[in-house]
């Protein structure tokens, strides 16, 4: 899941941010950054070492997804029945941990085959992406334009926006955004969705502006077509409904406050998490120039063993943020074998290395930083 700002991508637009004046680092990164600047050894290399990893293992897939979500919600429910707030304070935890493995999948469904995992879409929705208020639409067509080649970081990347070289306010301002998404999500679904359906003009305020997970406010969604309108329709329609049911029953006192509140407090924790993550995914130091393949890459994170806490903050493969930039199509639970292969076989002085990070704290730091020299 990535945060979480309700805004949306379009498909159709094709026009770049305008030049803005660069420092001298900025001026060095963006040549670096053009269009053909890859480094085709590292590229081949990628490619060759990891061709026999990229089968999608269902027996792993299923197991950490139900796993993940077993854990979730019996935390969950223990902080809503137990009294000791100490209790309650690690339930929220374990709760808030799990629920965000098991969210983290839907970024995996927009990777995934056809068929390579039966039924683990729908799955995935019914347990995870429903009650969380986050269906797989608001994901699928949108993540895709990220991995686009001429989209990355430009004015059409859905996920993308240059915080190094924006203002530092607006790092805070991202960060606490995500503990509002809980309620803005019960807004869109239980409120705006089908009021939608009386009014043409909100619908297509709905479609554009609050159907997508992304970061980029400039950007407006098309209306979905095909098989994916009909995949979007129903899944809206639920998540509505269950919405829907939500807000009558806490309402009515079917649900009592307390619980509503910690509900509500363990969905903004994982949304906080996940935009945590997301704020160190890349180094987000792209001025909209269309960027290489290799310069992509260097733009993104890997956050590799030694280090263990990343796999609680980047579970489901996210800790290989920039390899996944390199082989979008790996699934998750090969990337860790890719990279120890890759790393292995290329030299010191390849740049491989140079996308790779120690942990958490040196690259919020390091963005921080960004954001004040810019």
């Amino acid at each position: 899941m990535r945060h979480y700002l309700l805004q949306s991508a379009d498909a159709d637009k094709d026009t770049m941010s305008e030049a803005t004046i660069l420092t001298p680092a900025q001026t060095d990164r963006t040549a670096q950054a053009r269009v053909g600047a890859d480094d085709k050894a590292m590229l081949k290399a990628a490619a060759d070492l990891t061709r026999d990893l990229n089968t999608a293992s269902p027996a792993i897939y299923w197991a950490e997804l139900i796993g993940s979500a077993v854990l979730g919600y019996v935390a969950l429910a223990t902080a809503i029945i137990v009294a000791s707030p100490v209790a309650i304070a690690i339930s929220v935890i374990v709760a808030i941990l799990a629920l965000y493995r098991a969210g983290s999948f839907i970024h995996e469904l927009t990777h995934l085959k056809p068929n390579a995992v039966p039924g683990f879409s729908l799955t995935w929705n019914l347990i995870i992406g429903i009650p969380l208020l986050v269906p797989s639409f608001m994901y699928e067509g949108v993540h895709n334009q990220h991995h686009a080649k001429t989209y990355y970081g430009t004015a059409n990347d859905p996920e993308y926006l240059p915080l190094a070289l924006m203002k530092p306010w607006t790092l805070p301002v991202f960060i606490v955004s995500a503990v509002l998404a809980p309620i803005a999500l019960l807004f869109r679904f239980g409120i705006l969705a089908p009021l939608s359906l009386v009014f043409p003009a909100l619908r297509t305020l709905v479609v554009e502006r609050y159907s997508g997970l992304q970061i980029n406010p400039a950007f407006r969604r098309p209306a979905p077509t095909g098989d994916f309108a009909r995949q979007w329709a129903w899944k809206e329609a639920a998540t509505s409904i269950w919405a829907i049911a939500l807000l009558a029953a806490v309402a009515t006192g079917i649900i009592p406050l307390r619980a509503f509140a910690i509900c509500l407090g363990v969905a903004s924790g994982v949304m906080l998490l996940n935009q945590v993550r997301t704020l160190v995914a890349h180094l987000w130091k792209n001025d909209g120039e269309p960027m290489s393949v290799t310069a992509q890459y260097l733009d993104s994170v890997n956050v590799p063993p030694p280090a263990t806490l990343p796999a609680l903050w980047a579970p489901v493969g996210l800790r290989y943020h920039a390899l996944h930039h390199l082989l979008p199509g790996l699934p998750y639970h090969a990337l860790g074998e890719a990279h120890r292969r890759i790393s292995a076989a290329l030299d010191a002085g390849s740049i491989y290395h140079n996308a790779s990070y120690r942990g958490l704290a040196p690259l919020v730091g390091r963005l921080a930083a960004s954001s004040w020299r810019a």
